[in-house]
């Protein structure tokens, strides 16, 4: 019986070390001091010369995502000529809007809405929440959400906080999801297209979500802008949901 078990032990040693020999040989990781040879070069794997699994090779031209997002607004004047460019681009974008102005201008809400952008709540007055109540924190928001519904059928899943003020606490009683941003053009502070855009051209990336307003004639330029010369580059303009939920 002992001598079986040896035997059988030398058999899968034996099986071992050929198919090692096999996949060493099949790689063609093998030294050629010993009658091997050596594996193929990068330019072979390039042009398609070695007959082993081609090496995927990053594509300088792959899709890279941004968001694309604008504040403040609906401005009877700059948002609809924002709407056209976007939709002359095939831009889709993430609108964050305040509900006393989505209430005076409910027809761009609902252009918006038809047009696949997303509408994301920004307070109804834009107030700094974290100087409120939690009381008047609830009663801002689901006010502005009310309009949005009430216009677009839909209640927004999104919150932008004015100023980036925000409370984690405020989660547990508004269901929403608060979106922030990467890129801070401060369009509303220079409002001067070219510093627009180096602004947010030199601060994207791969995910990057803009921030802009679409209630200045130069925001809207230089949103334009921007689009063009991110497409230029490879950008695949998103919405905040496919970039936060995919």
């Amino acid at each position: 019986m002992k001598k079986y078990c040896v035997l059988l032990i030398c058999i899968n040693v034996l099986c071992a070390l050929v198919l090692t020999f096999q996949a060493y040989a099949g790689t063609g990781i093998w030294d050629t001091a010993s009658g091997g040879t050596l594996p193929p070069s990068d330019s072979e794997y390039e042009e398609g010369g070695s007959s082993q699994d081609e090496v995927y090779l990053p594509d300088e031209n792959e899709k890279r995502r941004v968001a694309i997002t604008f504040d403040d607004g609906p401005n009877a004047s700059w948002t609809p000529k924002l709407l056209e460019g976007l939709k002359d681009r095939g831009v889709k974008a993430s609108f964050f809007v305040i509900g006393e102005k989505a209430q005076a201008n409910p027809n761009i809400i609902k252009q918006m809405y038809e047009e696949g952008h997303i509408i994301g709540n920004h307070t109804y007055s834009h107030v700094q929440l974290t100087r409120l109540s939690k009381e008047a924190v609830n009663e801002e928001i689901t006010k502005t959400s009310k309009v949005i519904q009430e216009i677009t059928g839909q209640d927004p899943l999104y919150v932008r906080p004015p100023f980036g003020s925000w409370d984690e606490e405020y989660e547990n009683s508004i269901p929403m999801i608060p979106v922030m941003w990467t890129v801070d053009t401060l369009d509303w502070k220079s409002k001067n297209v070219d510093s627009i855009v180096n602004r947010a051209l030199k601060g994207t990336k791969d995910n990057s979500i803009i921030l802009l307003h679409d209630n200045y004639g130069t925001s809207v330029e230089g949103a334009f802008r921007i689009i063009d010369e991110l497409q230029k580059k490879g950008y695949e303009f998103v919405t905040v949901e496919e970039l936060l939920l995919e």
